[in-house]
């Protein structure tokens, strides 16, 4: 009679772990989604409820949204120089990392893992630090108020994420496969681009995703190298709105501005979230 009485609490305390487990994960999401689920609640109120605590508007408005596109604001332009940081940063950090990467991964040389520490040591300063002297030297040379002083710093700070991750990825793929297609008549570079790039495809996609996501959120490297409201990226934009119905708080239309700002990147995650999984898991197992 005592073995069944043994098991009976076991049995009972999973359902009690399986709740507490399950609350656990609904307030971390809770946590997170909140401050997302207010800015669309606050970006749909018209400005005269925007300080309203109502937990949905009431009437819905988009009288947030039409101001945020008015000519004298810039926004659209301010999109178009955050598509370009943007895109430029992911497209050298992936040229650039792609290469660093195989080498580290798939060749011999003396001082591979001391190189490969250093790239990640860089990755350790704030990017603050890093501000004033390239805001003197680009000063200098006549950067300012230019895109390639905002691509630079950002191609400074995404690189070592890039060969970390992409340097993982290289390493679990098989050297057989180099070999293979090297005795089949392929040469280093032919087995690079038409056998390895290939393969390593979800690595890279999930490096160009988290890359292109770090250069459009980025703004104290934006703000600091740009005074021109014509270069002003998204992100410093908001941050200058001075209201666009006279001299209200911009909270709506900066909310609004928000919504517009981050929904596409929400949009790309969800579609394309197992790929962004699997890149980043595919180094982990063998």
């Amino acid at each position: 009679m005592s073995a069944p009485s043994a098991g009976a609490p076991a049995r009972r305390r999973f359902p009690a772990a399986n709740t507490l487990r399950f609350a656990g994960v609904a307030a971390v999401v809770v946590y997170c989604l909140a401050p997302f689920y207010w800015m669309i609640v606050s970006a749909f109120r018209r400005p005269q409820d925007q300080f309203d605590n109502a937990p949905l508007p009431s009437p819905w408005s988009m009288e947030n949204f039409r101001a945020v596109f008015e000519p004298d604001v810039g926004f659209q332009r301010a999109l178009a120089n955050s598509l370009v940081v943007a895109g430029t940063t992911t497209v050298l950090t992936l040229v650039v990392g792609t290469f660093a990467s195989y080498a580290l991964a798939r060749l011999a040389f003396r001082g591979k893992n001391l190189v490969l520490g250093l790239v990640i040591t860089t990755s350790m300063f704030p990017g603050i630090s890093l501000i004033v002297p390239l805001l003197k030297l680009f000063t200098d040379i006549g950067w300012i108020n230019t895109y390639q002083a905002m691509v630079l710093p950002s191609l400074s700070f995404a690189l070592p994420l890039a060969v970390w991750n992409l340097t993982t990825f290289f390493r679990q793929l098989p050297f057989e496969l180099e070999q293979a297609a090297m005795v089949d008549g392929c040469t280093r570079g032919q087995a690079f681009r038409r056998v390895i790039i290939p393969l390593a495809a979800p690595g890279v996609f999930t490096t160009a995703i988290i890359t292109f996501i770090a250069a459009w959120n980025e703004f104290i490297i934006a703000l600091s190298m740009v005074n021109k409201k014509e270069m002003q990226t998204a992100t410093v934009a908001i941050s200058k709105f001075t209201g666009a119905y006279g001299f209200d708080q911009p909270f709506g239309t900066q909310m609004a501005a928000g919504v517009i700002v981050t929904v596409p990147l929400v949009i790309v995650v969800l579609i394309f979230q197992r790929r962004i999984i699997a890149g980043l898991t595919a180094g982990g197992v063998k």
